[in-house]
């Protein structure tokens, strides 16, 4: 690195401790005492020591710094402190922008996703105290435009319930066939409405978007046959794997339906319930636009007086789930009912505390699903458990 660049890194770092200052995220003056400024210090040519000063003296005549020569040698000797006057000037002199010029950009340009996607509030309040969400700052407002492209776009053909490639989608959408892969985190963000909740894996994401890699068959349990486009007949033991578009509906005796968010506890409750006249339908994490057209085929070929259940994580996500498939459920004129998402099933040892933001979200969605009182037992209860640890006998 030249000395120039030893110089104008330093008065980058400087310009970071003033952004945090500005920001609110430091309370200490922004400075560089002799510790940072090592790298200066301990260069050996006298040369390069003068093209630092130049470099420094530079940004103290743009207005942007003060300087604090060696005490014994006050005209010529080393620069030992540095402080920091004017982000804006130091910003100008680098050729940067401060953060705070960076963030009032992107909340311009974010403006008009505020109304349909009002967790961009709680990301910019993120930002605005320099944290970053899901390790995205303010730096590249397109993105989130482009994620709010895709979940409007796809949102537009969700109705055609037929699940697409992502990369032939992306390339239709932005020309670029890796564009939506790169987008996960912002629409994992964007779909969930939620800064708090856990990342999901990118196959999740696409899934609720209708979008896949490559396709997965819908899992199903139970003794109950099944209608299929070129066949029919009883789903095998312990489960069955079809692709959504071809089940059309069920033709036997059906003592209850039961969706289970989680593939751990679908295998264990297949092995367990193969020989009941229990229809059990994995949902994969949240329900592609095609899982939810073949529910909602399956429910409408159901005697009306059939109980409806769904078991899901007993967290924010979870109950997200539950009230999309709620809405599925409602639709085919049924009541969705909970299973085993009782905080009092919940094993004392597996219950993590969980913020009010959280427990708040949980009980408007629960609300959602038309499960009031559960939403109300889960604030109260004030913890979040996955479906992995209620343990059915």
């Amino acid at each position: 690195m030249s000395a120039g660049a030893i110089a104008r890194d330093l008065l980058a770092k400087l310009l970071d401790a003033g952004n945090k200052h500005a920001a609110g995220a430091r309370a200490r003056a922004p400075a560089l005492t002799a510790t940072h400024l090592k790298p200066y210090s301990e260069l050996r040519s006298w040369q390069h020591k003068q093209e630092c000063d130049e470099t420094f003296l530079a940004a103290r005549d743009a207005g942007a710094i003060t300087l604090q020569r060696d005490k014994l040698n006050p005209k010529d000797g080393l620069f030992e402190r540095i402080d920091l006057v004017d982000v804006q000037a130091l910003a100008r002199f680098l050729g940067r922008s401060t953060y705070a010029d960076q963030l009032a950009q992107t909340i311009y340009q974010l403006e008009l996703l505020k109304a349909e996607f009002p967790v961009i509030l709680e990301i910019v309040a993120r930002w605005s105290g320099m944290a970053k969400v899901r390790g995205l700052g303010p730096q590249d407002a397109g993105a989130w435009i482009d994620a709010a492209k895709t979940i409007r776009a796809c949102a537009a053909r969700s109705q055609d319930s037929v699940a697409a490639p992502v990369r032939e989608f992306s390339a239709r959408l932005f020309q670029d066939s890796k564009r939506i892969e790169s987008l996960t985190p912002q629409l994992d963000v964007l779909l969930s409405g939620s800064i708090e909740e856990t990342p999901r894996a990118p196959a999740q994401v696409w899934q609720e978007l209708g979008l896949f890699r490559e396709e997965h068959p819908v899992l199903l349990a139970g003794h109950v046959h099944i209608a299929r486009d070129r066949a029919g007949g009883l789903i095998d033991a312990p489960y069955l794997g079809l692709p959504a578009a071809t089940i059309q509906g069920v033709v036997s005796k059906v003592t209850e339906v039961i969706t289970i968010e989680n593939k751990t506890t679908f295998h264990s409750e297949a092995k367990r319930r193969q020989n009941d006249e229990v229809l059990l339908v994995y949902t994969a994490g949240m329900p592609s636009p095609a899982w939810r057209a073949m529910y909602m085929r399956l429910l409408v070929t159901l005697s009306p007086a059939t109980p409806i259940f769904h078991w899901g994580d007993v967290d924010e996500g979870g109950f997200r789930i539950a009230s999309t498939i709620a809405a599925v459920t409602k639709a085919a004129g049924f009541k969705l009912q909970p299973y085993a998402m009782s905080p009092d099933d919940v094993p004392t040892a597996m219950r993590v505390k969980a913020s009010a933001r959280t427990l708040e979200r949980i009980h408007h969605f629960a609300c959602a699903a038309d499960w009031p009182d559960l939403g109300r037992s889960v604030l109260e209860a004030g913890f979040v458990a996955e479906q992995e640890a209620l343990e059915r006998n």
